[in-house]
């Protein structure tokens, strides 16, 4: 059987990013940028207000209360020229240019609110409530990184830099098939011999949390003719495609028997539990990856989290590998089949004391046993060499 590692590796050597495109800004929520993206200006790009108040010189506000006669009004986004002389104030808004020989803003609520004239009962030191020009970014200076996801706060920086436009690595389009002639679609009666297709809903809920855009294609029948022309319908939109189940050892197998004699997917046992049928390759004339999953929910799931995962990450131009993992304690003895690397489905949490953390695993490890894994938030490791672990020993995990 193939090792995991070197099925992953196998996997990303084919992959690679998708090419750059421009989009307006509005438009590139959860893409990945594909260029560094630098201020024109200093943000600030002027010294202004940070509050509703006063601008004032901080000698003439020392010695409180003083009051001071107000000279005018500066709001925000007055473009005019305005200067403070000795002992005079001028009314500020948030956000307002402060005016030249000003040095201090004096909050209203230091104040009693004079238009005219103003008693100040708080002396404010320079620098009181002033933004200065530049101390968020100086001009020239690099405020998103190629390769950073783009979030809302990112959304905002672009468009606080001037952008409109903005060259990034898309989201991965990603169809998601099944395959079984027992599936039937959530919602309707449910026939003898059928169970509610519940692969394609799951796959496509994993494509979006790993930042690509998941297409449900339904399931097909066990018929390969039959799954070949929907594959062929949905490659127009695809930038990968998922498929789950047909891919075993039996009788009925539709995705094994109509890409195998393509001669471009590859169909192996990796050396894993669940999930150990495996395939992946391209098709198409565009030669859009595949990856064919075990049929069983919990082998599929895993096998998402183990392999596509990090290939649509990949696809993003962002760093690409196996799964993160962190240590724990299990608190129950795990066993593991020899030669076999297991995916012990757990419970992830800090122990009583909280000195560390500790792993439990769930009950009900089957392939099929969608509950037990909806119950756990992490995969238990088990290496390949080894067949038991005791209860309280040390384990890698992967938090879900």
């Amino acid at each position: 059987m193939k090792p995991v590692d070197r099925h992953l590796a196998d996997i990303l050597a084919a992959v690679g990013p998708l090419a750059p495109l421009e989009v307006e800004v509005e438009a590139a929520l959860g893409a990945v940028l594909a260029e560094d993206v630098a201020s024109p200006v200093p943000l600030p790009p002027f010294d202004n207000s940070a509050m509703d108040g006063y601008a004032v010189r901080a000698r003439d506000v020392a010695a409180v209360p003083v009051t001071l006669p107000v000279i005018g009004d500066v709001a925000a986004g007055d473009g005019g020229l305005n200067a403070l002389g000795p002992g005079l104030v001028t009314r500020i808004m948030t956000g307002a240019p402060l005016p030249a020989g000003a040095d201090a803003v004096v909050p209203v609520e230091w104040t009693d609110g004079g238009t005219a004239r103003v008693r100040i009962d708080r002396p404010a030191p320079p620098g009181n409530a002033i933004r200065r020009a530049g101390e968020d970014v100086r001009a020239g200076d690099v405020v998103l990184r190629e390769g950073t996801r783009i979030g809302p706060a990112q959304i905002g920086i672009l468009a606080g830099v001037g952008r409109r436009r903005v060259l990034v690595r898309p989201r991965p389009r990603v169809v998601v098939l099944s395959t079984g002639a027992e599936l039937s679609e959530p919602g309707t009666p449910l026939g003898a011999g059928h169970i509610w297709e519940s692969n394609s809903f799951m796959l496509v809920a994993a494509v979006r949390e790993a930042g690509a855009e998941g297409f449900r294609a339904g399931s097909v029948t066990d018929d390969p003719k039959e799954f070949m022309d929907t594959l062929d319908a949905q490659l127009l939109r695809a930038d990968a495609v998922i498929t789950s189940g047909g891919v075993s050892m039996g009788a009925y197998e539709p995705v094994k028997e109509a890409l195998s004699p393509l001669g471009t997917v590859t169909f192996e046992k990796v050396a894993m539990q669940p999930g150990m049928p495996q395939g992946f390759g391209v098709v198409g004339p565009d030669r859009v990856p595949i990856f064919t999953l075990p049929g069983n929910p919990v082998s599929s799931f895993v096998s998402f989290v183990l392999f596509v995962k990090p290939a649509l990450r990949a696809m993003q131009g962002l760093p690409a590998g196996p799964p993160a993992t962190v240590r724990a304690a299990v608190t129950a003895p795990v066993r593991s089949p020899a030669g076999k690397r297991s995916y012990l489905r757990a419970v992830l949490s800090r122990d009583t004391e909280g000195t560390g953390e500790t792993v439990a695993p769930v009950t009900g490890q089957g392939s099929h046993q969608l509950a037990a894994l909806a119950a756990a938030n992490a995969l238990i490791v088990v290496p390949e060499d080894e067949t038991s672990l005791p209860e309280g020993a040390e384990v890698e995990v992967i938090p879900l």
